[in-house]
């Protein structure tokens, strides 16, 4: 008898392991793209302003390929206003201790509908729903002990009172045990219930890194057979762990948040400049289903409720918002606009959808550091038939740079050049002579 209840678990544990293959096989084969509400409205994003903003993303960037609307941290609470004094919050929760929308927030969300009703919305606009959600178990579950739903345990079996997040006080940490694993599996079945298509878990890849915990979630979310994409926040995610993440996640948080300051940064926030390292460290682990995810991107208009700072236009010049959203791209990294889309303006919208830049994004092939000289920052790429050249001026005066193109490993000879954010042909060359702006960039597209 306990040969064969072994040989049962064996063969059931087989089946998982095959379908997550599959499944991870077949999930993001090229970097994710779309909009997250976390620069503009933090904590504060109702249901009205959802919509509103996932209405432009259909009109003016769906076409580009941004198609993730995402519902950031804190839509279970009736006052957000009021996270600085964490004892006042009021969360809503099921008869299971998890969490629903809260209904002045989120009005659709009736009854059981949880999200269901606006991820219709989302999905009738051709685009793709999700939510952000701390790791762990709600501290409402375990005061009440809760059944945890589809199993026989109780939130007390699940839950590890002595972990916390560190920088959030919603929940506690889950046991790495057949309790804890149900708990995660209740809350995946009710996310794909509502039709989610991408989880955004923090306090789980970075301040502490959890490992146990994103294993259960993998497994939870195969269990479900829906196909939803697992991000892993916050960063730095330990580079050690690169293996590990790529077998549970499809993308992963590489450095603290990214705000809007080129140099200087706060204690939690990273600036754009020290992301050229951290994004080269991980550039060898980017492949089709992985995609190491150098944050957000701060730009256009923050507000009226930034996660950092008071509501404002992005600090970064037009350079730097130029160079930001190369590096990111000719690195393959995810592609989430912050900025409020209903404010969105005709100069930013082009910087988001140069279809050069795009190509390189999802497309991009070979992309790799290709060298540094002094401040100068060089990397290559290869996309729909071109070569990518980058040159990116990291020092706080402008440059020129003069260079064959075999020093950064393009086959010798010349070619047909187009300066793609100058949006000109520069005619046939075999080097680059030219001027590169301060903390601006150089890209060209070469083509023989």
């Amino acid at each position: 008898m306990l040969k064969t209840l072994w040989r049962i678990a064996g063969a059931a544990a087989l089946a998982v392991a095959a379908q997550a293959q599959a499944q991870q096989a077949t999930l993001s084969p090229t970097p994710p793209m779309g909009w997250n509400s976390w620069d503009s409205y933090g904590l504060t994003i109702d249901e009205a302003q959802y919509r509103a903003n996932v209405d432009v993303l259909a009109t003016r960037l769906k076409a580009a390929g941004y198609q993730y609307a995402v519902v950031d941290e804190g839509w279970y609470l009736a006052n957000p206003q009021d996270a600085s004094k964490p004892e006042t919050l009021h969360y809503r929760i099921d008869a299971n201790g998890r969490y629903e929308p809260a209904l002045n927030r989120f009005a659709t969300a009736t009854g059981a509908a949880g999200f269901k009703p606006l991820a219709d919305y989302v999905h009738a606009q051709g685009l793709k729903f999700g939510i952000h959600i701390i790791r762990g178990i709600t501290k409402q579950a375990v005061a009440g002990n809760l059944p945890i739903a589809g199993s026989a345990f109780h939130a007390v079996d699940a839950a590890d009172t002595g972990d916390t997040c560190p920088w959030n006080p919603d929940n506690f940490g889950v046991k790495d045990n057949a309790a804890g694993q149900a708990w995660y599996d209740s809350l995946m079945r009710q996310y794909a219930s509502w039709d989610v298509d991408y989880i955004k878990v923090d306090c789980i890849a970075s301040h502490p890194y959890k490992g146990d915990e994103i294993r259960m979630i993998h497994r939870a979310i195969v269990k479900t057979g829906r196909p939803m994409i697992l991000s892993l926040s916050p960063g730095p995610a330990p580079l050690e762990q690169a293996a590990e993440l790529g077998r549970n996640a499809q993308l992963w948080r590489i450095s603290n948040d990214v705000w809007d300051h080129w140099e200087d940064n706060g204690e939690w926030s990273q600036n754009v400049k020290a992301q050229f390292a951290v994004i080269a460290s991980w550039a060898s682990h980017v492949k089709p289903g992985n995609w190491p995810d150098a944050d957000m991107l701060p730009l256009g208009w923050l507000g009226p409720v930034p996660g950092e700072g008071k509501q404002r236009t992005t600090r970064l010049t037009r350079d730097e918002q130029r160079t930001l959203v190369t590096l990111w791209s000719i690195a393959r990294s995810p592609l989430f606009f912050g900025g409020n889309l209903t404010k969105l303006d005709d100069w930013t919208q082009a910087l988001l959808t140069n279809p050069a830049v795009i190509a390189m994004d999802q497309r991009g092939e070979g992309q790799r550091l290709a060298g540094q000289d002094g401040a100068v920052i060089a990397w290559t790429s290869h996309a729909d038939g071109a070569d990518y050249l980058a040159l990116f001026n990291t020092s706080d005066t402008a440059t020129t740079v003069k260079a064959g193109f075999a020093k950064y490993g393009l086959a010798q000879g010349s070619y047909s050049v187009r300066d793609v954010w100058g949006a000109r042909s520069l005619g046939k060359l075999a080097a680059v002579n030219h001027a590169v702006a301060a903390h601006g960039v150089l890209l060209l597209e070469l083509r023989r």
